[in-house]
């Protein structure tokens, strides 16, 4: 009985928070996927709105350029949050160590997460500038480059160099929670696979990674699902250019809504990306629970 009232208790509570956050996500969200059945433009004269069924849909999934902004985005996903992986690890274990002003270099590292994405994004660009910019400067100076490039304005470099300016913005967040989770290795774990003879190397792979795998999937999966519908990095570096080579999903959307203004379109679109959204959302959801699972057993 008491059990019962303390859950009638919680939901009561959580009531005002569901209900907000039900009308500031389901209603936008239920008005998108309507718009997704009609053919609704954005125009300054009203026109009626004509239902027209999976229409859109067929159109979107039979689309060459949708499906290619989605090979962007897949390939943009993939290897920055596998960067952003190995890079935040790597500075975590760094960061783990006792040394000389380690604790300076803790705060220091969160610097780049801290900074706003609309102005990473210029300082990116600026460092990218083809005239003046930094890395050219600095791979001229070194011998490594001959002339100076246009790193972002080349189709074959651009989607490259968006994605060191993430890596760059979103490691330490990686690495913060990396190191959080190093903190509560045991030492005598470590202690005892040294006597018995294993390097650092395979300390890390057998006990390390291991233990930190729980939280460290966590973050990755959250970055994910963030890096799969990255739009403003994009929007201010490159603008989907040059010849669509960094166009992802996220800003084929917003094409769809604010440059062709096929708002019915652009919510199929839409719908879609959420859609996948929704299973990298499930596919984290169940890795946790697995991992719950591992770890209760």
């Amino acid at each position: 009985m008491f059990g019962r009232r303390r859950k009638q208790e919680k939901w009561i509570l959580l009531a005002p928070a569901i209900l907000v956050l039900a009308l500031i996500t389901l209603i936008p969200l239920a008005n998108t996927f309507w718009l997704s059945f009609t053919d609704t433009r954005i125009s300054a004269i009203p026109s009626p709105v004509r239902f027209i069924g999976l229409e859109n849909y067929i159109y979107a999934l039979t689309d060459p350029e949708f499906r290619e902004a989605l090979y962007r985005t897949l390939y943009f996903t993939i290897v920055s949050v596998g960067l952003e992986g190995i890079l935040g690890v790597a500075v975590a274990v760094l960061l783990n160590q006792k040394f000389r002003g380690h604790l300076i270099l803790r705060a220091l590292i969160i610097l780049p997460w801290a900074v706003p994405t609309i102005v990473n994004a210029v300082a990116w660009r600026l460092i990218y500038h083809p005239d003046y910019g930094a890395l050219n400067s600095l791979l001229f100076q070194l011998g490594l480059i001959s002339d100076y490039r246009s790193w972002i304005g080349d189709p074959a470099t651009a989607m490259n160099m968006v994605i060191l300016a993430d890596v760059w913005k979103n490691f330490p967040l990686v690495a913060y929670v990396a190191l959080a989770a190093l903190q509560t290795v045991p030492a005598d774990l470590n202690k005892a696979a040294a006597i018995e003879g294993a390097g650092p190397w395979k300390r890390f792979w057998s006990i390390t990674l291991p233990w930190i795998m729980g939280p460290l999937m966590v973050v990755m999966v959250l970055r994910t699902i963030e890096a799969f519908r990255v739009f403003d990095i994009i929007y201010v570096m490159t603008g989907g250019g040059p010849a669509d080579s960094t166009k992802t999903a996220s800003f084929y959307v917003y094409q769809e809504y604010f440059n062709y203004l096929r708002s019915g379109s652009g919510a199929s679109y839409a719908v879609l990306v959420a859609g996948i959204s929704a299973v990298l959302i499930l596919f984290y959801y169940s890795s946790a629970k697995r991992q719950a699972t591992g770890a209760t057993a």
